[in-house]
């Protein structure tokens, strides 16, 4: 993927999650030791602790990193959105602000998906949480609702929730833009012909604070929203093109 630009940017939407900050940007950087040229982009979706500036700081530490801030809370899509419009690299690596996804996935993930590029340019790969550090509630809720999910848009991934996913920015900036996009992607992917292959990444214990997307909400706005995806799935454009002259 060596070129020109700029390889690879990490976007990390974060709200409320002061401690967990200056661990992960740490993993991240040794993460990445060995990649090409790379960014960092923190985006502040509002917060209202100390996260803004601790993430003000530990730019003076690390110099790859990018602070992006909301002034008021957007939601994580929108924050993700933020991200990868600002983004200077070509393959995008998301990841959550709590420290559960381990950075040290990021570099297997992206050789998988260097290999799906070569046959189709718009593929991405999505971690899979198979052995989830969660409660029990937020672990049930998870599997019924990727269940629910899964029959209904086909998307054939066993956990679309899991924030370790990669991707080239512009196949994400080709997709549909809406609130919450960011649980479907993979649905949202195929529809517009892409492929979507799902890696076992290790999950962690969340160390500090707790989450700050309410897993009731995930669960009710998520089915209501996988309804809307439905409908983009039977209003998507196909035609077979052949150039004459």
């Amino acid at each position: 993927m060596a070129c020109a630009a700029m390889e690879l940017s990490v976007v990390v939407p974060v709200r409320n999650e002061a401690e967990n900050l200056g661990l992960l940007v740490r993993e991240i950087s040794q993460a990445l030791e060995r990649i090409g040229d790379y960014e960092i982009i923190y985006v502040d979706d509002g917060s209202t602790d100390d996260s803004l500036q601790k993430l003000r700081e530990l730019c003076h530490e690390f110099h790859r990193l990018r602070v992006l801030h909301h002034h008021h809370a957007s939601g994580q899509s929108a924050a993700l959105m933020t991200g990868i419009r600002a983004a200077k690299g070509m393959t995008i690596a998301t990841l959550d602000g709590d420290g559960q996804n381990d950075p040290a996935d990021i570099p297997r993930l992206l050789d998988e998906l260097s290999k799906l590029l070569i046959g189709n340019p718009k593929s991405m790969v999505v971690g899979y949480r198979k052995h989830r550090c969660d409660t029990d509630w937020r672990k049930l809720t998870s599997r019924f609702a990727n269940a629910v999910r899964g029959n209904l848009l086909g998307d054939h991934t066993p956990d679309t929730g899991c924030g370790l996913k990669v991707f080239p920015r512009e196949l994400y900036l080709s997709l549909p833009c809406f609130d919450h996009m960011h649980r479907f992607l993979p649905a949202l992917v195929q529809r517009n012909g892409g492929g979507v292959v799902s890696v076992e990444v290790n999950h962690r214990p969340r160390l500090h604070g707790k989450s700050n997307y309410g897993t009731w909400n995930r669960l009710w706005v998520g089915i209501v929203d996988m309804f809307g995806v439905m409908w983009l799935q039977n209003r998507g454009l196909t035609a077979e093109v052949e150039e004459i002259m």
